[in-house]
């Protein structure tokens, strides 16, 4: 039935309706429409914000440790996500998964460069500037964001205009979603521009300044923010923090994208190709060297390395695999060790680059890999050019007597055995022979001259 055909009207409808429905049951219509009909704008109540900590610089780990704390914060109703920050930077790949990750949040993200002297250098520029909140500690800086090659070298120097400009619009898109200095996130690209907490903060970088992490909490109180289209007010008040760790899949991500280790494995990668090359059939080397060059791959592609360094590492195994065929008399041992220290040397000396091989590390390695390959290099050219131990060839050449008279055939004794023999010249028993080749079991044997 229409509002309009009632006897007594719409309106006068309503009023007998409402003066029907209890004072109880009209507050409970108020809250179900607020219910289904919700306002624009709401207060986070969450009794928890996920904590995170990243020291170390980025690559494919954690960006997959990142991945698994924004999730994770999602999952269980976090409040929003803090991630301390800590980085000199790094690969350019990981980075842009990073700040999708963060873009594309369902929580709040809040990037904290901390403690005081931390930095968020390069690869950090852009995950701050990604961030919902982006807060700085004082004595902090950002900046220094210049794309550079895998090699160490500079764009566009060596790499093709495109790939500045795309880093480029990279920055813009992130300076326009989150109200970022556009103009001042261009600058640390094109010229490694960087500031402090205070001029980041003066400049539109960053949202604020804190002294700690319950200062941050202070700050956040009440702050409103946009997310998913929708007004958020955050309250910190004696919110629970939580700290999320990484799991052993994350260490192990993480820990191989460290220039020792990688450096480590690649050398034991290489030792024990070699080992299997040289001896076949050993097997279990083959089995490790392979395992561990190829996590020793996965670890240089995510770190700064001179390739020039890692082809003369290569060139020093060709040097060791060819000592075994060619009598070089250590010669091309040598050259194989030379060439190892030298692209050892290389490998992580790159321009802009942020990883370092320690020389704890380095000359112990190099010692002892070294060792390694020339002591299997003159074992197995020895064992080429030694006489045969079986067979036929094992008895070319031996020494032995005549057991009887050969005239031309008879008995002689070889290696502790006794023979059957023939000779082109007549020997008298007890005379030494010399053992020439052997013949469906038969020596040919001759005199041995003077005795």
């Amino acid at each position: 039935m229409s509002l309009s055909r009632h006897p007594r009207g719409g309106f006068e409808m309503l009023k007998s309706l409402y003066a029907r429905i209890p004072f109880h049951a009209a507050w409970f219509l108020v809250v179900g429409a607020l219910v289904l009909f919700p306002f624009n704008g709401c207060i986070a109540g969450s009794d928890h914000v996920n904590i995170v900590e990243i020291q170390d610089t980025i690559n494919p780990g954690v960006e997959d440790f990142i991945r698994y704390a924004v999730a994770t914060s999602e999952e269980d109703g976090a409040q929003f996500l803090v991630i301390l920050l800590d980085t000199p930077g790094g690969l350019l790949t990981s980075t842009r998964g990073i700040a999708q990750a963060i873009l594309n949040a369902k929580v709040p993200i809040v990037v904290y460069v901390y403690p005081s002297g931390a930095q968020a250098a390069s690869a950090g520029v852009f995950i701050t500037a990604a961030a919902d909140i982006a807060a700085m500690a004082p004595g902090t800086n950002i900046g220094a964001a210049h794309p550079v090659m895998g090699g160490g070298e500079n764009v566009p120097s060596t790499m093709d205009e495109k790939v500045l400009n795309d880093t480029l619009a990279f920055s813009r898109s992130i300076a326009a979603q989150r109200g970022r200095n556009a103009e001042w996130l261009e600058q640390s690209i094109r010229r490694s521009v960087s500031a402090t907490a205070e001029e980041a903060f003066k400049e539109n970088v960053i949202d604020l300044v804190a002294d700690d992490l319950p200062a941050l909490m202070k700050k956040l109180d009440g702050w409103n923010l946009s997310k998913g289209g929708k007004s958020v007010v955050l309250q910190t008040r004696a919110v629970e923090q939580r700290t999320l760790t990484p799991s052993w899949q994350h260490r192990v991500l993480r820990g191989i994208a460290n220039p020792n280790l990688a450096y480590i494995l690649l050398m034991i990668g290489l030792a024990g190709l070699y080992f299997e090359l040289s001896q076949p059939g050993a097997i279990f080397p083959g089995v490790i060297g392979g395992v561990s060059l190829i996590l020793a791959l996965y670890s240089l592609q995510t770190l700064s390395v001179n390739y020039a360094g890692f082809l003369i590492i290569l060139l020093a195994v060709i040097f060791f695999i060819l000592e075994i065929k060619v009598a070089s008399h250590g010669m091309l041992s040598i050259a194989g060790v030379l060439c190892l220290v030298l692209g050892s040397l290389m490998l992580f000396r790159a321009p802009g680059s942020t990883t370092a091989l320690a020389m704890s590390v380095f000359i112990p390695t190099v010692l002892t890999v070294s060792a390694f390959f020339v002591t299997v290099a003159s074992l197995a050219f020895r064992a080429q050019i030694s006489r045969p131990q079986i067979g036929v060839e094992a008895f070319e050449g031996l020494i032995g007597e005549a057991h009887t008279d050969l005239r031309p055939a008879g008995k002689v004794f070889v290696n502790g055995e006794l023979w059957n023999a023939e000779a082109d010249e007549e020997i008298l028993m007890g005379e030494q022979v010399q053992v020439v080749s052997m013949h469906n079991l038969k020596l040919k044997v001759r005199k041995i001259s003077g005795r």
